[in-house]
């Protein structure tokens, strides 16, 4: 069986966010706890992964930090998995590739799902860049300060 490369080490925040989070699984798992998946058969039919799979990514974010695992709220025997606030702060994440996926993998007028803010109904304003003096920032006007000259 091949190992997988870890990064948790890594001096790049990006290296150890994909390390933290695994795999496209894990984000889809994520994705529907935002949306209120909250126990292993909602997830399981949301995704349609096989169990084993699921069984094992669910652990993975239990283990990292991103869901925990709680006693179900109707008091029934079964656990269910609720976002932390390390979860939590990954919406800006799934809101940036749900934005990227509807901008370069629909075609126009093809019906996908739509992110709608709750309170007035409408779709979300586009994520941007901002410096901290609120200037719009595309990659060009940004620099990464590796350390030791390692990742990104």
């Amino acid at each position: 069986m091949v190992t997988r490369t870890r990064f948790d080490d890594s001096e790049c925040p990006v290296a150890r966010s994909v390390d933290a989070i695994g795999d496209w699984w894990s984000l889809l798992i994520v994705r529907d706890a935002f949306d209120g998946s909250r126990r292993f058969g909602e997830f399981q039919r949301s995704l349609g992964v096989a169990k084993n799979i699921l069984t094992a990514r669910l652990r993975t974010l239990v283990d990292g930090g991103v869901l925990a695992s709680v006693p179900a709220s109707d008091g029934s025997a079964y656990r269910e998995y609720v976002l932390t606030p390390k979860g939590e702060a990954l919406f800006p994440v799934i809101v940036a590739l749900r934005q990227w996926g509807e901008q370069n993998f629909f075609a126009p007028g093809e019906p996908h799902s739509r992110l709608v803010d709750r309170r007035e109904g409408r779709p979300l304003r586009a994520l941007e860049v901002r410096s901290a003096d609120g200037r719009r920032l595309a990659p060009g006007d940004t620099a990464v300060h590796k350390v030791r000259g390692s990742g990104s």
